[in-house]
């Protein structure tokens, strides 16, 4: 498991006791140093990048507690440190938060008050980081290192992604469903000499054929029926900054034409405009299709193709790069929690090693889902492959038929005609699935896609 919390005390005895109270409450598991060197020494090695919590006592030899937080807070600013002291000296209490920990301790303290300090930093330090991340992509500031797995799988992705960053061509970004192509975008626009400047991204197979012109280019006041106010489009909206065309195999052949003028004269025109109007925008685009088969079958132009592809970037299956699937798993655990609210999760290693061996054939957006979900539904603070096992083989709960395997349908209209309520046609589901698991609630629970804690209300109200 990857959930450490470093406890840095001088005292041995100390330290034992308080690896025992964090394994036995909370089940994380400590990693440990003696004095303040040699707790940064532990920070840079390979374990070091696991820690997702310090505990820390000032008075110690070598290097003390203050001296060793000012280093940390510098390297680390997002790993919250709390401060342990046998003094009653309220000073010490003062400097410790102003050099950034986020709580204090006095010696000796109550197991129960640690276990729900440590809970508490624990939850402030995640959102921090969901909240810092989202804040950069937000503001256009969004850069590699943000990424997850940048050092592993995507190496040689991002190298060639930050050449991309240093100039200001047209990129074309290949990859499958679920790569994360946009996150690779926002990168490139994060670390180039536009950040800070807008980033708009467009769906264009999202887009109604007949509004692709206008949602792109804009349109005046009446340019059409329903045009009923005038409409900057979205290349303007990113002037300066960076568009970002997602799925630009879709666009029509006609928008295809007009593009092509974007990228030649940096302009564009307005449905109803009469005139062009000049814009000072980067062009990031990405398919899932083979484009140049497309141009072979006459489905898009070939000299829009070589002008959107100067700079092709090919973004990698999860499948080609397998170990960043922990690291992406502890990602989205972090941000579940961070979002929910909740405390955070650990997954164990058996689970972890269920999930790298799996195909994902959705990528990166299918594990997303998948730890969402097991998020939601699992009882434990600790996801086991139990968790994970039916949502990706489905062999551990047999399929539910309803129609030929149970004693009755669930009918969703009434003896006059009518549509059932929707409560009792989920009462009725949910009997119908205790009958088909023998009742067992945890299968029928899964089954149905609630928590089990969730089921066991619905039964009882």
């Amino acid at each position: 498991m990857s959930q450490q919390i470093l406890i840095v005390e001088d005292d041995h005895l100390q330290r034992q006791m308080l690896v025992t109270l964090l394994q036995r409450k909370l089940e994380y598991q400590s990693l440990e140093a003696s004095n303040g060197r040699e707790a940064l020494k532990v920070m840079e090695s390979e374990p070091g990048k696991d820690v997702k919590l310090i505990i820390m006592d000032i008075q110690m030899p070598i290097m003390s507690g203050m001296e060793t937080l000012e280093v940390l807070k510098q390297k680390y600013p997002f790993i919250p440190v709390i401060m342990l002291t046998g003094s009653k000296d309220i000073n010490d209490a003062v400097w410790a938060m102003k050099l950034g920990a986020i709580d204090f301790l006095t010696k000796p303290y109550e197991g129960e008050r640690m276990v729900i300090t440590v809970q508490n930093a624990l939850k402030i330090s995640t959102l921090s980081r969901e909240v810092s991340r989202l804040k950069s992509e937000k503001e256009g500031r969004f850069t590699f290192e943000n990424l997850i797995g940048y050092e592993d799988g995507l190496s040689k992705t991002v190298t060639l992604g930050r050449k991309a960053a240093d100039c200001d061509l047209p990129v074309l970004i290949t990859g499958e469903t679920g790569t994360g192509k946009e996150v690779f975008a926002r990168a490139i626009h994060g670390e180039s000499s536009r950040a800070g400047k807008p980033f708009i991204a467009v769906n264009c197979g999202a887009i109604p054929s007949q509004l692709v012109e206008s949602t792109l280019f804009g349109h005046e006041k009446g340019a059409f029926t329903g045009a009923t106010d005038k409409a900057i489009g979205k290349f303007r909206e990113a002037d300066g900054g960076t568009i970002f065309l997602d799925e630009v195999g879709e666009l029509p052949l006609d928008t295809q034409v007009k593009l092509l003028r974007v990228l030649q004269q940096k302009e564009v025109e307005p449905v109803g405009a009469g005139k062009p109007i000049s814009v000072n925008v980067r062009i990031l685009s990405a398919t899932n299709r083979d484009l140049e088969s497309e141009v072979s079958a006459g489905n898009f132009r070939e000299d829009l193709f070589f002008r959107l592809n100067v700079l092709p970037v090919h973004v990698p299956s999860l499948r080609e790069r397998a170990e960043d699937i922990p690291s992406l798993a502890h990602h989205f655990i972090e941000r579940f929690c961070a979002m929910e609210g909740g405390l955070p999760k650990d997954i164990s290693q058996k689970a972890l090693s269920h999930l790298t061996g799996y195909d994902w054939p959705g990528n990166v957006r299918q594990l997303e889902n998948i730890m969402n979900r097991a998020m939601a539904l699992a009882d434990n603070n600790i996801l086991e492959l139990d968790d994970f096992s039916s949502l990706l083989s489905g062999k551990d709960i047999p399929t539910l038929n309803i129609v030929t395997e149970t004693r009755q349908a669930i009918n969703l209209i009434t003896d006059d005609g009518g549509f059932k309520p929707m409560q009792k046609i989920e009462d009725e589901a949910i009997q119908l699935a205790l009958e088909h698991y023998d009742h067992n609630i945890t299968q029928a629970a899964k089954a149905l896609g609630m928590a089990k804690s969730t089921f066991y209300k619905k039964i009882k109200s």
